[in-house]
């Protein structure tokens, strides 16, 4: 594991990555417009060839609202690395990973369903765990709980 993860911390290097070391896994804090290009450097250079998944972190007040947090894994080297990349709430677009992993399909329409992050280059994000017609996306700190959804027609 640390035959890769030295390399890695080198090639990552500041100023456009914050590098740390948590619980054993590399943490690597970027740019959101960083992620297609790092991702793509972890793939091909290091081999992270599994996509475990995708999720976002709403810290409203703070600016920015959200962060983005990715895991990859490597077959080869058996090491993880977690990937952070902030995304203001006035924009919240990021280049998709669906062409570079299959997988990220699906779980990017799960962060744009719960969160309202766009994932530029993704050709689906019709929900997935919501319905169709669903108002608002339930994870961000400011949906009200007790928000009544509108009634839709039960499709047979």
């Amino acid at each position: 594991m640390a035959a890769v993860l030295g390399p890695l911390q080198l090639r990552l290097a500041p100023p456009d990555y914050e590098v740390t070391l948590a619980h054993g896994m590399l943490v690597v804090q970027l740019p959101a417009a960083r992620l297609l290009e790092t991702v793509r450097i972890l793939k091909s250079e290091f081999q992270f060839d599994l996509f475990l998944d995708v999720t976002a972190v709403d810290w409203l007040p703070r600016q920015p609202r959200f962060e983005l947090v990715y895991h990859f894994y490597s077959t080869s080297h058996f090491a993880r690395v977690r990937l952070k990349a902030p995304v203001t709430d006035a924009d919240p677009t990021v280049d998709s990973l669906v062409s570079l992993y299959g997988s990220a399909g699906l779980m990017e329409r799960e962060c744009h369903d719960m969160y309202g992050i766009a994932f530029r280059g993704n050709p689906d994000l019709r929900p997935i765990l919501l319905y169709e017609g669903f108002v608002g996306h339930p994870l961000r700190k400011d949906y009200p709980k007790l928000r009544e959804q509108p009634l839709v027609p039960y499709r047979k």
